[in-house]
């Protein structure tokens, strides 16, 4: 299996904070997409080649079952190919808004991974 891209997913408990040290600090020049209203958002922020995802969370309530990372990759079809089998469990493949072929797969510890491709 071959991927694109990965992309960590950072949760943050202020996201103005955090999108400020990211951008200031560490340099990240570009932002990519936001959504979410000023405090409470996600963000995908890019520097040269590299790319992160900011996520906020306050800590409370359930625990924190969004991606931990988010593969890019060039076969969807070989992917899901390939989970199947071996048997492995995922959710989609599903079609989001924003226009990218996705699924996930939880590994043994609980992080959930998102492969996706884009739909077009």
């Amino acid at each position: 299996m071959s991927y694109v891209n990965a992309t960590p997913v950072l949760r943050v408990s202020d996201y103005q904070r955090a999108k400020a040290f990211y951008m200031d600090v560490l340099r990240f020049d570009t932002v990519v997409s936001e959504a979410g209203d000023p405090t409470i958002g996600f963000g995908i922020f890019r520097a040269g080649e590299a790319q992160i995802f900011l996520h906020s969370w306050d800590g409370a309530g359930e625990a924190w079952d969004n991606w931990r990372a988010y593969f890019y990759v060039p076969d969807m079809d070989a992917m899901i190919a390939y989970l199947d089998a071996l048997n492995q469990p995922y959710k989609g493949p599903e079609v989001t808004f924003y226009g990218m072929r996705e699924i996930e797969v939880t590994d043994p510890d609980g992080n959930v991974l998102c492969f996706g491709k884009d739909a077009s």
